[in-house]
């Protein structure tokens, strides 16, 4: 199995025609969730372009355990680009002059989602807000909101993908939907405040993604097949294995994200996601066929997350506007994220 290199990834993004990279020159950029997945997956590949295109770009990140990210990713603090600093975005609302804010904080946790569904909805809710407040204070400055796929609840088996004017919404009887319904609440806020105050906001709803760092250990279907190939044992589908996903791969989901950042003239929402459709079990079968053939067991246990059906977006929208498209086959994300020192040492990012 070849060694992945985070070099390569970062280098097609930059290359990315999409991109108005100047749009970003001499700007001062507030990310939220910066420490997260995603969030490290935009700093990563801004850092490289900052170096590469001398963009002189500065990135600020609120965080509520700063010196735990400076030592987890000393290098991204060594050009002078970026700022982390002490702040509970739930609590208290960012401060400071910016011209582009991604606000991509969020708790994707499902165990938190299972048995803390207020604090779930508080955190998304009131974060947004307090950034929207950040965002109406200023004049012009650029937002990109993350949202999820999960704001239109149960999609039907017959419709293979998800359109952005698609009317469904979860279930509001049902508390594993918090997060989706939280989701949606958050939306509003962005059309509240574009109405109410003029803000240029533009939503992008994220679907399932799979690639380097990648939690292994946490709830992600994906993530946990690729720890048990690793370790030699039978991948395990605890589930009946029909769920239906698509996994859209992390350079791929930066390129779309910071070409919304930079040129989406349309205040509205796109899905961002992957259109090949797998199932969980066909999945697990994948994923042990590429990584030593260790064989896979569906123990048709009854799935309790929140979305047993299919979640696979229709992403025509941004495919027509901006010609983006996959680059990058689910068979490569799984070999690139088994491959990723993180994974293979563990050592967690």
């Amino acid at each position: 199995m070849s060694r992945w290199k985070l070099a390569d990834d970062l280098a097609a993004i930059v290359a990315a025609r999409t991109i108005e990279w100047e749009k970003l020159r001499n700007g001062h950029l507030l990310l939220t969730g910066g420490t997260g997945f995603i969030g490290r997956w935009l700093l990563e590949a801004l850092q490289e372009a900052n170096d590469q295109l001398r963009l002189k770009l500065k990135i600020s990140v609120p965080s509520r355990q700063p010196e735990n990210f400076r030592q987890r990713a000393s290098h991204l603090f060594a050009n002078g680009m970026l700022t982390v600093f002490p702040l509970d975005l739930s609590i208290h609302p960012p401060s400071g002059e910016f011209t582009h804010i991604i606000h991509a904080a969020t708790d994707a946790s499902a165990t938190l989602n299972e048995r803390e569904p207020l604090t779930v909805f508080r955190t998304i809710v009131r974060g947004t807000e307090h950034v929207l407040e950040l965002a109406a204070s200023q004049n012009g400055v650029r937002t990109l909101f993350l949202s999820s796929g999960a704001i239109y609840g149960q999609q039907p088996p017959e419709l293979m993908g998800i359109p952005e004017n698609w009317r469904g919404s979860p279930d509001l009887q049902v508390a594993r939907n918090t997060y989706g319904e939280a989701k949606r609440a958050a939306e509003m806020l962005c059309t509240i405040y574009r109405k109410q105050f003029g803000i240029d906001v533009v939503s992008a709803r994220i679907f399932s993604l799979l690639g380097p760092f990648l939690p292994l250990e946490l709830h992600f279907a994906a993530g946990n097949f690729i720890r048990d190939a690793l370790e030699k044992k039978p991948v395990i589908v605890r589930s009946n294995g029909r769920p239906v996903r698509s996994y859209l791969y992390p350079g791929d989901l930066v390129t779309w994200l910071l070409t919304l950042l930079t040129k989406s003239s349309r205040e509205t929402a796109y899905n961002i996601g992957s259109e090949r459709a797998v199932s969980i079990g066909g999945l697990a079968e994948i994923v042990s066929s590429l990584i030593g053939q260790v064989g896979y067991e569906i123990q048709g246990h009854d799935d309790h997350g929140w979305n047993a059906g299919r979640y696979v977006p229709d992403t025509s929208l941004i495919r027509n506007e901006f010609g983006l498209k996959e680059t990058v086959s689910l068979e490569t994300a799984i070999l690139n994220t088994a491959s990723a020192p993180q994974a293979v040492n563990r050592p967690g990012f």
